[in-house]
């Protein structure tokens, strides 16, 4: 069975996706937008259904955030909201590929999902960089062979790579492996240091390029 992830904050309208979707799909829901990706990532999704005015982190913002991550792009992304139509445009430069105003319509949104699912997804743009903060855990070797360990928070992202500030230095061109920390460790891939910079208030941020990413295939 295909599965969909929700994302709406009020529980109401998660209520009403379930009633009319899960006879058909496996269903997820979350009223937390910043706990999306990590669902993303543990539910592996078919197709999410994205409300756009949340609190802590905009659909606007997610939609773009999931669109541009390797291990999230191949997921399609359907907005629904109470927010003018007139979005529909910015949404899908975004990364969205329906855009279902409220109160929706469930018979069209199954039909779309039922032509987008069962067709082959179009490219997505892979490089767009956007902000996003979470916490990384990097494990790598010093050039003296000593195994470390640190936990870094991210400035950008983009499918390519990631900007972290550290407090603890690390060695230019190291590679590490990298963890995403949110409800466990979740591998992300191996990246390699390839850029530093000190910021104005004295903290190191380094510039990392993937170079082995975790790639989840189109079920």
């Amino acid at each position: 069975m295909q599965r969909i992830l929700i994302v709406d904050d009020e529980d109401a309208m998660r209520e009403l996706y379930r009633e009319s979707l899960e006879t058909q799909y496996e269903v997820a829901d979350t009223g937390d937008p910043e706990s999306a990706l990590m669902m993303a990532l543990d539910f592996k999704p078919d197709a999410i259904l994205l409300d756009l005015s949340m609190p802590r982190l905009s659909g606007f913002e997610l939609c773009q955030a999931l669109s541009s991550l390797s291990f999230t792009q191949h997921i399609p992304i359907f907005i629904c909201s109470a927010e003018d139509s007139r979005n529909q445009a910015f949404c899908e430069s975004l990364g969205a590929v329906g855009y279902f105003k409220k109160p929706v319509d469930f018979e069209a949104l199954k039909r779309r999902l039922d032509v987008v699912l069962n067709s082959k997804r179009p490219e997505r743009r892979a490089e767009m960089r956007f902000q996003l903060k979470v916490t990384l855990k990097l494990i790598g070797k010093r050039s003296d062979g000593k195994h470390y360990e640190i936990l870094a928070e991210t400035e950008n992202m983009s499918a390519g790579g990631f900007l972290c500030t550290s407090v603890a230095p690390l060695e230019m061109e190291t590679a590490f492996e990298v963890f995403l920390c949110r409800g466990g460790d979740h591998y992300l891939g191996s990246a390699r240091a390839v850029r530093e910079q000190t910021t104005t208030g004295g903290q190191r941020q380094y510039g990392f390029a993937f170079f082995k990413k975790v790639e989840i295939p189109a079920l």
